[in-house]
């Protein structure tokens, strides 16, 4: 059977969490699907383990962050669809059929699949992009069989604009503009550059796909390495493009809001102006000071 996915995963020490989403992927898929790992940082249990299931995978001696290790591993890619995920989640029965189905009914390569998280943590106020269910915080409170008696149980819609791993793209996209852009690294607001390279290629299929599901813990394990020196990733991202994160999401993506097809471009209304003109005097501070 030939694979359906290019699953790429970044690790950064921890390799519990990777075996149990290996492990995930494994168990509750419906086609097979390649694994690429990559290995930040020195780790023998997390290549152990990778030699012992026959995973492909890269590594750096250093953690070189989210981004570059992502573009590194994708890049032993052999399907059409580059999947990311993280390394602390774990994968729902049906998970991949789903996509699939939205593949095919999409029926071209421009567009942006994001998976639906269950998780115990509440989120930020006002943040609907995920399903509050608490199955452990931690791999050791960890209750897989109610996590699968009731995963299914919970309702909630397609959502339009979200960015979150695990995202679906189609290869030559994810070449055409170049993965990860690595000066985010070590990956804050990596997701809404992405999607905002994405726009320019024309992108406006952006779906939150609400029955394919992960468990996520949130450990953010590549990102914590206290060597690397996060970069103000937002600030990075106003810098680049010249309007804010938040400005992008609420103008462009319409983030959270229920999928309704395709986007089309901004309502350029007066909130999009006194937002635009907010999100302008931000850059001009942050490029001056």
């Amino acid at each position: 059977m030939s694979n359906k996915f290019s699953i790429v995963i970044p690790t950064y020490e921890n390799s519990d969490y990777l075996k149990l989403c290996i492990n995930s992927i494994l168990k509750n898929s419906t086609f097979s699907h390649q694994i690429i790992v990559h290995i930040n940082g020195y780790d023998v249990n997390t290549e152990k383990i990778l030699l012992e299931k026959k995973i492909t995978y890269t590594k750096s001696i250093e953690n070189i962050g989210l981004c570059s290790g992502v573009n590194i591993a994708s890049r032993k890619a052999s399907t059409n669809y580059i999947l990311y995920a993280h390394d602390d989640m774990y994968f729902l029965p049906n998970w991949d059929s789903i996509l699939y189905e939205e593949v095919k009914k999409i029926n071209h390569k421009n567009f942006y699949l994001s998976m639906t998280h269950i998780s115990h943590m509440s989120g930020v106020k006002g943040d609907i992009q995920h399903i509050k269910y608490d199955c452990g915080s931690n791999i050791n409170e960890f209750d897989e069989n109610k996590l699968l008696k009731n995963f299914k149980n919970f309702e909630f819609r397609n959502l339009q604009g979200s960015h979150w791993a695990p995202h679906l793209i189609h290869i030559d996209l994810w070449n055409k503009i170049g993965g990860f852009s690595e000066e985010f690294n070590p990956g804050f607001a990596s997701d809404p550059d992405l999607n905002m390279k994405l726009w320019l290629q024309n992108v406006r299929i952006f779906k939150g796909v609400s029955m394919s599901r992960v468990y996520h813990f949130g450990s953010l394990t590549t990102r914590k390495n206290k060597k690397i020196t996060p970069n103000k990733g937002k600030r990075t991202f106003l810098l680049k493009w010249k309007f804010s994160v938040e400005f992008f999401n609420k103008h462009y993506l319409k983030r959270g809001s229920i999928y309704e097809g395709p986007l089309g471009d901004p309502n350029k209304n007066f909130i999009y102006f006194i937002d635009l003109i907010l999100s302008k005097i931000k850059f001009y501070f942050y490029r001056v000071f």
